[in-house]
């Protein structure tokens, strides 16, 4: 394994986008560390993608559940112990695309859920892994949110994915705020309508929404931070 090549971490990277963005990174030569909550998903997905033509990197399994503070913690520990920093931290864990809820009604502990993974999910692996960014010459931090989590567009509907997304921007803006003279580029980024598990069928090729990742991931230093883009162009907030 090559230890001066990018060390990316992607959350939620067993299937979907995650699995492509992984892929895709590792096709340029990053190493990366393949998370899912379950040991044995993540496993198979870096075997499966491990045997794909044109691979440059190396694909890890680990085991992450972003819900828990102390694991993600441990995670970072280890990485620590094995290579001294992280080049590339992707947010990419999320869950419950509610379409048949209604704010006016909805279980709100089911709302409460999807805040845990899609926003505290994210910051409490943003929070256990910034001192390792810090010591990157090139750190990055992408929090794969949605278009349903723009104010300037939303309306009734999918409550809990879409107020969870619109939290999730937030905290890109407070995090790019906050890390900018540490020169860490933090920006969240809508991968658009994808055919996945969550997407369902029609969207476009998972190829397509790991691109728009790839892109924010692998940005140059003078590139942007506390921004809010899809296939490398700016969207309203």
């Amino acid at each position: 394994m090559d230890t001066s090549a990018p060390i990316s971490l992607v959350t939620g990277a067993n299937r979907g986008i995650g699995r492509e963005t992984a892929r895709q990174l590792a096709e340029l030569g990053h190493t990366v560390l393949l998370c899912a909550r379950d040991p044995q998903a993540a496993k198979n997905a870096a075997a499966d993608l491990s045997r794909s033509r044109g691979l440059r990197g190396t694909l890890l399994p680990r085991t992450l559940d972003v819900t828990d503070a102390a694991g993600a913690l441990e995670l970072a520990r280890s990485v620590d112990a094995e290579f001294g920093r992280l080049d590339v931290l992707i947010n990419n864990a999320a869950i419950n695309y509610d379409t048949g809820r209604r704010a006016v009604d909805v279980d709100l502990d089911e709302v409460r859920r999807t805040m845990e993974t899609n926003l505290f999910g994210a910051w409490q692996v943003a929070q256990a892994f910034v001192p390792l960014l810090r010591r990157s010459a090139h750190p990055r931090i992408v929090n794969v949110s949605s278009e349903g989590g723009s104010l300037a567009s939303m309306g009734g509907g999918t409550p809990a994915y879409g107020v969870s997304k619109a939290a999730l921007n937030a905290l890109t803006r407070t995090l790019a705020g906050e890390l900018r003279s540490d020169g860490v580029l933090v920006n969240a980024v809508c991968p658009g309508w994808i055919a996945t598990d969550m997407g369902g069928a029609g969207g476009a090729p998972v190829s397509t929404g790991a691109a728009s990742v790839l892109w924010a991931a692998t940005l140059p230093d003078s590139g942007p931070t506390g921004g809010f883009f899809r296939q490398g162009r700016p969207i309203p907030w």
